[in-house]
């Protein structure tokens, strides 16, 4: 801050050095003057003392409130333009108007923003609500009628606009995670069976085996959102597996004390150029393109969620092998022995 406040002053310091060089010029050739050098020598490092003095007085006079706006800007407090520091000299009252103003304007704006967004995101929730009304009665006819070949093509649509309108309730429920965030001991077994069971008409219709093992291990997690997670990974393997493929639902765990869910398909696989980007949101990738039902959220919404429960994703994958998407649960969670 020193050398800008130097910058900012040159035209006052070349002043300076000019009005002394001018003054010694003078004193030297003007013949009705007689001045000794030595005289002359120790009145210009008086002087150039005094200024020095003088200049750093200034500064930390003069920078005292951009200091304090400084210390202000690190706390980062959402009322700032509240807590701003007392002016000293005119212009910072000046600009503590302005800073004030422009505060009070953005947080109207902000305020406006979130009103809109709490009224859009009320809305797409009422409408997922309405929408899951009408899927459920579709269901319902569905199973009364699984005699029908033609109903299990139906069955797999239907499927399809239930996972994208159960996805879009889950993204309207993300911003309030932390208020509908429950811990309980969840055995794996019934995640997976729970999400195997709701896209079974899919795999009926790719024809595709699961084979799962060692599913016994209990996690400590929150279940809905586990399972939203398992689910969007799931669909994933199913989407891009081979007809009369398998998908491998597999656990182990680390030295650590970490219990690791695989979930494995048998796909083209994901290049080495997309996996840094796989869990980018809206990013579909060389497969993705190739499937157009591939909207680029469900890995997005996946790692996410799984951030914000403390769930640590992963993939692994060989073009032409598959992909491999792992999921890390620590079998004890830190907020779980904090809590007890």
């Amino acid at each position: 801050m020193f050398f800008s406040y130097i910058n900012d002053m040159k035209s006052w310091i070349f002043f300076f050095f000019l009005s002394l060089l001018s003054a010694d010029l003078l004193l030297w050739l003007d013949p009705g003057i007689d001045v000794e050098i030595s005289s002359l020598v120790y009145v210009n490092a008086l002087l150039l003392i005094a200024f020095i003095a003088f200049i750093s007085w200034r500064y930390y006079r003069e920078t005292a409130y951009i200091r304090q706006l400084a210390l202000l800007e690190e706390e980062t407090e959402t009322d700032w333009y509240e807590a701003l520091p007392d002016p000293i000299f005119e212009r910072d009252e000046q600009v503590n108007d302005i800073l004030q103003s422009a505060g009070i304007s953005f947080s109207k704006q902000l305020s406006e923003v979130r009103q809109n967004t709490i009224i859009q995101d009320d809305y797409i929730a009422g409408w997922v609500h309405e929408a899951k009304a009408p899927l459920t009665a579709m269901k319902l006819v569905i199973d009364a009628n699984r005699k029908d070949p033609q109903i299990r093509k139906i069955e797999a649509e239907w499927l399809r606009i239930f996972l994208l309108v159960d996805q879009q309730l889950y993204i309207s429920r993300l911003s309030s995670l932390e208020s509908d965030y429950v811990l309980e001991r969840v055995p794996l077994q019934e995640i997976i069976a729970a999400e195997v069971r709701e896209l079974m008409s899919w795999c009926r219709e790719k024809n595709l085996a699961i084979e799962i093992e060692g599913l016994e291990t209990n996690v400590v997690t929150d279940r809905k959102w586990c399972r939203f997670i398992v689910r969007q990974i799931l669909s994933n393997a199913v989407k891009y597996s081979p007809r009369d493929g398998t998908i491998f639902i597999t656990t182990r765990t680390e030295a650590g004390g970490h219990c690791i869910l695989s979930i494995k398909d048998q796909g083209a696989g994901i290049p080495d150029h997309d996996m840094p980007r796989i869990f980018d949101k809206g990013f579909t990738g060389g497969m993705g393109r190739l499937h157009n039902t591939a909207t680029g959220l469900g890995l997005y919404l996946a790692k996410t969620v799984s951030e914000k429960i403390g769930i640590r994703l992963s993939a692994i994958s060989t073009k032409g092998k598959g992909a491999t998407l792992e999921m890390g649960f620590t079998m004890e969670n830190d907020f779980d022995q904090i809590r007890r």
